[in-house]
């Protein structure tokens, strides 16, 4: 079986090239890869190579393919999975598998895996790991975005609150409390807002800040105050560009503050006004990671003595996360299609992986499949091409959101990719 792959030799070295598989060991599966989203830490790899901690030192002779954040389908099973898998059923990989401890992941390290190719062969220890996971959904750029979606989901999940007297930690968000998620205006902040109205466990106000009119606007187009009121949630969006932002985010609250703050930008004075709505036994989650490996920002340490004020931070989600993500995803309960802002084909994969800092929006989705130049949705439908004409007509009557329709009428008429 060919395979036609994006693979990294080196620093800045990605190279889209189609070579032979080889044949099938009695552990492993063979997939076809439908959709893979592009990840920052990609990018990371792929301008670190073999400095990367997670790429190996050998990619220059034996290259690895690119892309963690993949959804495709079964096509051949080995002997050892045969009596739970089968061809056709869909799936998505926890890239973080911590096999006997190693770094090792999908995406990263392995020869035969990774998002952006056609097809892959998913080596054992996906299996042993218990990070092979079945995926219903209707749509398989949903399955794409469970890894990203379950990062949201563990950082709700790692907020930790205490009580006097008591070192006991309570683990999550304060159920009926203050939340705030600032610079959440993003896509990944759009996919937190979501999370948070409709997890298990809620908060009573959630406030997020941008200092982008257009950016807050289109949020409360997507995810309204109505929708959140019917969900028991009182949600305000707040430019906080004014010198009087702290002072308006604080009178929110009648003064109290707030006991969970996310902050999804690595700024420092964002990190600093997260720290100082706190209120007593806040939490501040760092989510945002930084590319500066010195990033640092003043935080006070009077208040976290006396007002037992504290830190979390995540970075990925685990396993269950992943779950979850997938649970809700496939009830309906959330939809995380606002993270994408563009799309294209597994041939756009190398120059967006390479370019992505640079490329504004959010999620860059690659149909592994297709051949298309990586196309913001906003300009799909000015397109010359009628099949992109035809997805930006999709697009305009999904509220500008990316669609399991558009997927579906994507896969069916885009040009395919050359082997």
């Amino acid at each position: 079986m060919k395979t036609t792959a994006l693979r990294i030799y080196g620093e800045n070295d990605l190279r889209l090239e189609t070579f032979e598989l080889p044949a099938l060991g009695e552990g492993e599966v063979l997939c076809r890869i439908i959709s893979d989203s592009i990840c920052m830490s990609s990018h990371k790899a792929a301008i670190q190579g073999a400095r990367h901690k997670r790429v190996p030192d050998d990619v220059a002779v034996n290259p690895t393919i690119i892309g963690h954040e993949f959804c495709g389908e079964v096509v051949e099973v080995g002997k050892k999975h045969q009596n739970k898998l089968k061809p056709g059923q869909k799936f998505t990989v926890q890239p973080a598998m911590n096999y006997q401890g190693s770094l090792d992941a999908p995406g990263y390290s392995f020869r035969y895996i990774g998002g952006e190719a056609t097809y892959v062969i998913v080596p054992e220890e996906v299996f042993l790991t218990d990070c092979f996971l079945p995926y219903d959904g209707e749509a398989f750029f949903y399955g794409s975005l469970a890894e990203p979606m379950s990062c949201i989901v563990g950082a709700f999940h790692a907020n930790y609150h205490t009580k006097n007297g008591s070192y006991v930690h309570e683990m999550g968000i304060v159920e009926g409390g203050n939340a705030c998620i600032l610079a959440g205006a993003g896509p990944m902040g759009l996919g937190a807002i979501d999370y948070a109205l409709n997890c298990d466990r809620r908060p009573g106000r959630l406030v997020v800040t941008d200092i982008d009119d257009a950016r807050l606007a289109r949020a409360a187009s997507i995810l309204s105050p109505a929708y959140a009121k019917a969900r028991g949630v009182e949600l305000v969006y707040l430019n906080t560009k004014g010198a009087d932002a702290e002072a308006a985010l604080l009178a929110l609250t009648g003064g109290k503050g707030y006991d969970d703050v996310f902050v999804f930008a690595p700024v420092a004075p964002v990190v600093e006004q997260g720290d100082r709505i706190l209120a007593r036994d806040g939490c501040l989650n760092f989510f945002a990671g930084p590319t500066n490996t010195a990033f640092s920002a003043a935080f006070n340490f009077y208040n976290v003595h006396y007002a037992s004020t504290h830190i979390a931070g995540t970075s990925g989600g685990n396993t269950d996360d992943m779950r979850e993500s997938i649970r809700l995803m496939q009830a309906g309960a959330i939809d995380p299609a606002a993270m994408i802002t563009h799309v294209g084909g597994l041939n756009a994969a190398k120059d967006t992986t390479l370019n992505l800092p640079h490329i504004p929006g959010g999620k860059k989705l690659v149909y592994c499949q297709i051949d298309m130049p990586m196309t913001a949705l906003t300009e799909l439908s000015g397109s010359a091409d009628p099949v992109l004409r035809e997805l930006g007509r999709l697009v305009e009557k999904n509220n500008g959101l990316w669609s399991a329709a558009a997927e579906a009428y994507l896969l069916k008429n885009g040009k395919p990719i050359e082997a």
